[in-house]
């Protein structure tokens, strides 16, 4: 008598298929948290800023949750090649949707060194253009991540040339703003550093860019590739 496959392939797909869905919470949380944090630091709303970075927690807990999952699958499925390779990197997806929660965490946090709205620094008009940019390849990475699409994810990596420039205006006009007065020192700083956690946003969408093609092709992404 033939013996089974160490999974079936209905199985799999459905636990993989579930594991994607999840991850996609995930995603939509992290997009969500970014656009909010945003909101909050346009806004000066400590109160709405504080509540995100308590909620920021339950990001945690999905990713335990993708983790735990994954070794479930693994241990039960016992998927090889292609099927492996697919759910080690929804694994490590996970793990970077979570840093980017932590990122948006972060430009919460900062909220409450900014001062009074009337008081308002004229350099903080320019990011949420390049929040957009990041929450967008955070969104658009993580359809390519269902799809399974390679081109989706090539399409991503390009975009974070442009979110690199952006932050790269954004600390010119930040350091002539700070030298025009030194009393904007101290909230040009804090929009330096909202500016480079919105950068590392984009760094880390496309991390997860390359994990998606890398899954769907079993080849690396070199950049510049068409």
């Amino acid at each position: 008598m033939q013996q089974p496959h160490g999974h079936t392939l209905k199985a799999f797909d459905r636990d993989l298929a579930d594991l994607r869905a999840l991850i996609t919470d995930m995603g939509s949380f992290a997009e969500a948290a970014i656009e909010e944090s945003m909101r909050c630091l346009l806004e000066r709303d400590k109160v709405a800023a504080e509540q995100l970075v308590e909620a920021d927690l339950q990001l945690d807990e999905l990713e335990t949750e993708a983790e735990r999952r994954v070794v479930e699958l693994i241990a039960l499925r016992a998927p090889m090649a292609d099927d492996l390779r697919e759910a080690i990197a929804a694994l490590k997806i996970a793990g970077v949707v979570e840093r980017i929660g932590d990122y948006a965490k972060n430009i919460a946090r900062r909220v409450r060194r900014l001062p009074k709205k009337h008081h308002e620094i004229e350099p903080l008009s320019l990011l949420p253009e390049m929040a957009t940019i990041a929450s967008g390849m955070v969104h658009d990475v993580l359809i390519a991540f269902v799809d399974r699409d390679p081109a989706k994810a090539r399409a991503v990596c390009k975009r974070d040339d442009a979110l690199d420039d952006f932050y790269e205006s954004i600390f010119r006009t930040l350091l002539t703003y700070m030298m025009e007065d030194p009393q904007n020192i101290g909230p040009s700083t804090t929009l330096l550093f909202v500016a480079k956690n919105l950068e590392r946003i984009g760094d880390h969408a496309t991390n997860i860019a390359e994990m998606v093609y890398y899954a769907a092709t079993g080849e690396r992404l070199v950049e510049g590739s068409d």
